[in-house]
């Protein structure tokens, strides 16, 4: 059995297929273009590649409530071509498949849970992932979280550090988590990319102020078993520790963990393919439950 699995990128979108135990068989990438021909790649693909079922993991927001008219349609993304296309509808239409959708940081958190080593099998964890912008998953007793919508963890407020006078670079919130903490913020700070920064400069500390806060407030709000942080800017080595060390300040003691802060916060386990896996998890579902309905 074969499932497919689409990581539906605000840059880039990687489509691939894989087995129900998230091995991944193949993949490919490309650009995210205008949403007819972005479209018309990923159907060309799976008409070359067929499927037996396909998830999707879609930038957002989006639509992800499976009984809701507009389910897998992009709403007021900032990229406007976006802007209310029925990307699931659209794949559904032209492939004819079973198939769920949901965001892609969900996807990536759901990657992680489902196929985590049999000794961790967390049933809690959140993902987040720290690049271009910043987003987050929660999956949360053995299931992903949505609600009104779904989370936008990237734009919560936080606490400025008393010497950053940075305006911030989000285009709705300014200086949200996303605005003060992303690649494109550290681009606008420092005038270089993220990557060219080196290990001691001030910036990686900076950010881990803002990112300590997020982790610790999602430790005392969702008590989650893992949080996971991914994206381009946690490739570089200072992060981690920084972000620990901000973590365990901010809670101060409070939190009785049952084991060490940075066995609960950690990168990734599979190395940029959480949410591919993940979105092939969620294809595996949507056969399960055609099945289920038949």
């Amino acid at each position: 059995m074969r499932i497919g699995g689409i990581e539906a990128g605000g840059t880039k979108f990687v489509c691939g297929y894989g087995t129900t135990d998230g091995t991944i068989e193949h993949m490919t990438s490309f650009a995210t273009g205008n949403p007819y021909e972005t479209c018309q790649k990923v159907i060309d693909y799976f008409t070359e590649h067929p499927v037996d079922a396909l998830g999707i993991g879609a930038f957002g927001p989006v639509d992800v409530k499976e009984h809701s008219p507009s389910y897998g349609t992009i709403l007021d993304t900032p990229k406007t071509a976006w802007r209310q296309f029925p990307l699931l509808s659209t794949l559904k239409q032209a492939l004819g498949l079973p198939m769920k959708l949901d965001t892609d940081v969900n996807c990536a958190a759901l990657g992680e849970a489902r196929f985590s080593t049999e000794a961790e099998n967390p049933a809690s964890l959140v993902y987040i992932t720290v690049g271009t912008g910043i987003g987050g998953g929660a999956y949360i007793e053995n299931r992903l979280i949505h609600g009104l919508l779904h989370p936008e963890m990237g734009h919560v407020t936080v606490q400025r550090h008393p010497h950053d006078t940075y305006g911030g670079c989000c285009p709705i919130h300014h200086d949200c988590l996303e605005g003060l903490a992303s690649g494109p913020a550290i681009e606008e700070r420092y005038h270089t990319l993220a990557q060219m920064l080196p290990e001691d400069h001030p910036a990686w500390s900076l950010h881990a102020y803002y990112l300590g806060q997020m982790a610790a407030n999602l430790l005392l709000t969702l008590s989650p078993e893992r949080i996971i942080l991914g994206g381009g800017v946690m490739k570089q080595p200072a992060m981690l520790p920084l972000i620990l060390n901000e973590t365990e300040k901010r809670l101060h003691g409070y939190l009785q963990l049952p084991k060490p802060l940075n066995e609960i916060i950690t990168k990734p386990s599979f190395d940029g393919l959480s949410g591919l896996m993940g979105a092939i998890a969620l294809g595996t579902d949507a056969l399960q439950a055609q099945g289920a309905a038949q």
